[in-house]
């Protein structure tokens, strides 16, 4: 399965959905973009967006009302460690109240992978960052054990970005 992103101004999101009128989409923003969402397996693609390979699906996009993207550049040699890394997680931020949806996504065009999450609302989202759960899933970050510490495997800083429906 792909998953297509669309980023642009708010102004353009009512022609970007209209080049797709039989596709199942979801809008999000934020204060300065607008994001459409669209997960297709049919080879069908979004015009003009970031395209990636699903590599771990749960839950359903258009269930969540919040959206977070880590984007994690990752180099060329550190591909198959940090995805095992995520094809090895526990799963634990299913449980969480306020959860939609995760989507782990494999760029296809650029370098940085982009982990999805989607929550009921902000509040949901900020429960988790400080749940025991996002403690456990997060435990070896900064350690000699963690992938953050592999050297040449992330070519620059990742960076988070947050839209609402």
């Amino acid at each position: 399965m792909k998953l297509y992103k669309w980023t642009g101004p708010q102004a353009q999101v009512e022609q970007t959905k209209a080049d797709q009128p039989n596709a199942n989409m979801t809008q999000l923003q934020n204060e300065k973009e607008a994001v459409v969402l669209y997960e297709a397996g049919d080879g069908t693609t979004l015009r003009n967006a970031e395209a990636y390979e699903v590599l771990n699906a749960v839950g359903h996009i258009e269930d969540g009302g919040y959206a977070v993207f880590n984007n994690i550049p990752v180099t060329d040699e550190g591909r198959d460690l940090f995805e095992s890394r995520f094809q090895n997680r526990v799963g634990m931020v299913e449980k969480e109240p306020g959860f939609a949806a995760i989507r782990v996504l494999r760029p296809l065009y650029s370098d940085t992978y982009t982990i999805l999450t989607l929550w009921k609302d902000e509040k949901s989202f900020k429960d988790w960052q400080e749940s025991q759960a996002y403690g456990h899933a997060h435990a070896k970050r900064g350690t000699k054990e963690g992938i953050d510490k592999r050297p040449n495997i992330f070519p620059r800083p990742s960076f988070v970005t947050t839209y609402t429906k």
